[in-house]
């Protein structure tokens, strides 16, 4: 167990106490999933949270129509805020979770997640971290869908993917994209075709590559 726990201090910088991690290794089930595996989907009850030690996920929100339209992205050390509040309130969840990298987790069961909130400062901070983070995300979200044009969304949408794979090409097809940024494949194309033209990417076959 000591090795296990020497482990997870690494992954959280120290952000947590001998104590929690130890509860964290009896309590908590180590997973890994691959790339297009559903975490999470609407009407399901959450009764456990992940916690991404690698890879990334994908937070997704459907209309009535059964559009999605991407919200967020989960990374290293991270969890879901809108999962933590369906877990802790009992709620069906309202979001899809979907892994876009291969990752690693460690799958919290909801009564420890509660507990932990009153025997630990250090997991009662993560957690209201987890949610200024979410907040932050959304009103990025917010700003881009309200104040810029789609072109400059569609930038910013490859550029967050890039960062978060931490790669230099993106391999997704103009399907994908239009798919999460609730548009059709068509207008996408163009716009593609437009920010290559400026030299801001360059378009490959179900590839594209930032430039510069």
């Amino acid at each position: 167990m000591r090795l296990i726990i020497k482990y997870l201090q690494g992954i959280f910088d120290g952000k947590f106490e001998y104590s929690l991690l130890q509860e964290l290794v009896e309590a908590g089930q180590y997973k890994r999933a691959p790339v297009g595996t559903y975490l999470i989907r609407p009407g399901e009850y959450i009764r456990s949270v992940p916690i991404i030690v690698s890879g990334s996920v994908k937070i997704m929100r459907s209309d009535q129509e059964g559009r999605e339209a991407l919200l967020y992205y989960l990374g290293g050390v991270d969890t879901c805020a809108m999962s933590l509040t369906c877990c802790l309130s009992r709620k069906q969840s309202e979001i899809t979770a979907v892994v876009e990298e291969e990752t690693e987790m460690i799958v919290i069961p909801v009564e420890k997640i509660d507990a932990w909130m009153c025997q630990y400062t250090s997991w009662k901070q993560f957690i209201f971290q987890t949610y200024q983070k979410r907040f932050d995300d959304l009103l990025s979200t917010i700003d881009e869908v309200m104040f810029h044009k789609l072109d400059e969304r569609l930038l910013a949408y490859i550029q967050k993917k890039v960062t978060s794979c931490q790669c230099s090409e993106l391999a997704i097809t103009h399907e994908e994209i239009a798919h999460e940024l609730a548009t059709s494949r068509e207008v996408i194309s163009r716009l593609l075709k437009q920010l290559e033209k400026i030299g801001q990417i360059k378009l490959m076959r179900n590839k594209i590559a930032l430039v510069g």
